[in-house]
């Protein structure tokens, strides 16, 4: 009997207003996106949003009778909550019931198999279980405010007391949370991520030629390198492989990478670097990398793989290792560190590179995916590089936060989508994606040729804060080939989607969402590094020596939208 009775306290303690509005915004939450959600992931947004939309809904009421509107009676309002109540389970019922071929539009966009159906059940189960844990910790906040503010009145007039009461309560709830809680799983994420770097993998051994980063003759230590770095060093294609598919001589591609272990200031590895980069010879090649990579230390092996072979291994990249965590944690608790460490990096090879005669200097370019394509746009400042600039750079996967990459975005020509854009004449920046290539512009390169690798999908490169109240400029007409038609903007909800999806970006497939296929890399490489005799056909060829995509079935009319027989269609159709 106590058990029943505290339970109809809890419900008629609830907002009836909150919870229509919560049943809205999970309804709504099952709606697609960016990305094919996994079962938890799912469950959580709906938690998340059904929590969301509760809050606004009650704050709404609140408002409203803060502002001494006119409310149905007590009695007339608890009559009330049951019949919406059971309206709002119904939107919600039926809305689960769609969720499983809302899914169905993302996978099929990016050709992957149909889901079974929708765990309805676990799902609501789930969500509930999150939103009540959440509307606990609101009701505590609630109940803290309250205490301070009753406590305050005696000294200070009550509206006063009030806001008091909320500000300290904020702080004390900020402070948990930054203080214990993020700090504790930073925390054990370095431990664990720092760990994992260690890890020499046993079939992993150092190379065997002294010229080799991580050889005995290196000044760098094999052991130093970290598990990416090791992996960057030893995994690239050799010179045997690249004759092989050639049939012509090649060079043994270099690869400088120093990892956090190798010194302990940013200064020290960097002039780390340096050092093994004029011990390696790096500087006498035709083309030079500098590589940012992502939080990790990972660089993406088919940006590096892609443009060795197109330059037939007369190819030097170096890369600095600034972190142990993965980019979107590295980002939150270090979100300079890359930045210096990629800045410090630039200058000093820049300064280097200056010196050396400009007929006897290799080209010189960027690469960064993600995370790393963010810290190499803040290596470089124009007016630092204006009377000797580098020859380009290929950035892959930009984050929202990229302020460069934005800036071009907003002063694109008008008429192109944000997802696609057109920079002027596009003879220093051009845009591709797995559908079109940087190739489709009239114009000429100049000394500096820039190439932005973005997939309409990818939520780490369209996540937008102002989704909370607008839609995205993306969801416009056209959208991109691998966006589903049947996204929707809805307040609040679409940010809560979309930062759901920078969850489960990795997890698309290759050629989607935040995972870039070498395929597009050579594209993309080709023109930026404008390598000698490669006609279409050998282009062809290599994509498929080193390629990651599965076959498709099919393309996209970027202007309709529709599956077409010949995937060339696309390149033909799209913006002229």
């Amino acid at each position: 009997m106590r058990i029943l009775t505290g339970i109809k306290r809890q419900w008629h303690s609830l907002s009836a207003t909150g919870l229509v509005f919560g049943a809205l915004f999970f309804a709504v939450s099952l709606t697609p996106s960016l990305i094919p959600r996994p079962f938890l992931l799912q469950a959580v947004l709906s938690g998340v949003a059904l929590a969301a939309g509760y809050g606004v809904g009650a704050s709404f009421r609140w408002l409203w009778g803060y502002m001494e509107l006119a409310v149905p009676p007590e009695r007339v309002q608890r009559i009330l909550k049951w019949p919406l109540a059971v309206l709002s389970l119904g939107v919600a019922v039926a809305f689960l019931r769609q969720a499983a071929t809302w899914q169905d539009s993302v996978r099929m966009m990016m050709e992957m198999e149909p889901v079974e159906g929708v765990h309805i059940v676990g799902l609501g189960v789930v969500a509930l279980l999150l939103f009540v844990l959440l509307l606990a910790l609101a009701r505590l906040f609630r109940a803290i405010a309250r205490w301070i503010a009753q406590h305050s009145k005696r000294v200070v007039p009550r509206r006063i007391a009030n806001v008091l009461g909320i500000l300290v309560a904020f702080l004390l709830f900020w402070a948990l949370i930054d203080g214990l809680a993020t700090r504790a799983v930073f925390n054990t994420f370095e431990a664990s991520f720092q760990q994992l770097d260690a890890l020499i993998e046993p079939e992993m051994a150092p190379p065997e030629s002294a010229a080799a980063t991580g050889s005995e003759a290196s000044l760098v230590d094999w052991r130093d390198l970290g598990r990416q770095g090791r992996r960057f060093v030893a995994l690239g294609p050799g010179q045997r492989e690249l004759e092989d598919f050639l049939g012509q001589p090649a060079m043994q591609p270099v690869r400088v990478y120093v990892g956090l272990n190798s010194a302990e200031t940013i200064d020290e590895r960097v002039a780390l670097a340096l050092a093994e980069m004029k011990r390696t010879g790096a500087f006498e090649r035709s083309v030079l990398v500098i590589v940012t990579p992502t939080g990790t230390g990972w660089v993406d092996p088919g940006a590096i793989d892609s443009i060795e072979y197109l330059h037939r291994g007369d190819v030097a990249s170096v890369a600095v290792q600034y972190s142990y965590l993965p980019s979107w944690l590295s980002l939150m608790a270090q979100p300079e560190y890359g930045a210096e460490t990629a800045r410090e990096l630039f200058q000093a090879i820049y300064r280097y590179w200056t010196d050396l005669p400009s007929d006897q200097r290799p080209r010189l370019y960027l690469q960064g995916l993600s995370l790393g394509a963010l810290n190499s746009q803040r290596s470089m400042d124009i007016w630092d590089i204006v009377g000797d600039p580098v020859h380009g750079a290929l950035w892959s996967g930009p984050p929202f936060r990229s302020t460069t990459w934005r800036w071009i975005t907003d002063h694109r020509e008008p008429g192109t989508p944000a997802w696609l854009p057109r920079f002027r004449d596009g003879s220093v920046v051009r845009f591709s994606n797995q559908y079109i290539p940087p190739d489709r512009f009239d114009a000429h390169w100049g000394p500096l040729r820039i190439v932005y690798l973005q997939y309409a999908s990818d939520p780490i490169t369209f996540f937008e804060p102002e989704a909370l109240y607008r839609a995205p400029e993306w969801m416009s007409e056209p959208r991109g080939p691998d966006v589903s038609p049947s996204l929707r903007w809805f307040p609040v909800v679409t940010l809560l989607q979309l930062g759901a999806d920078i969850a489960a970006a990795d997890a698309a497939p290759v050629g989607y969402g935040h995972r870039y296929a070498t395929e597009h890399y050579i594209d993309a490489w080709r023109e930026v590094s404008n390598p000698t005799g490669w006609a279409d056909e050998e282009i062809q060829r290599l994509k498929s020596r080193i390629g990651d995509l599965p076959p498709r079935s099919g393309s996209v009319d970027v202007e309709a939208g529709e599956q077409l027989p010949i995937r060339e269609t696309i390149r033909d159709h799209a913006f002229r």
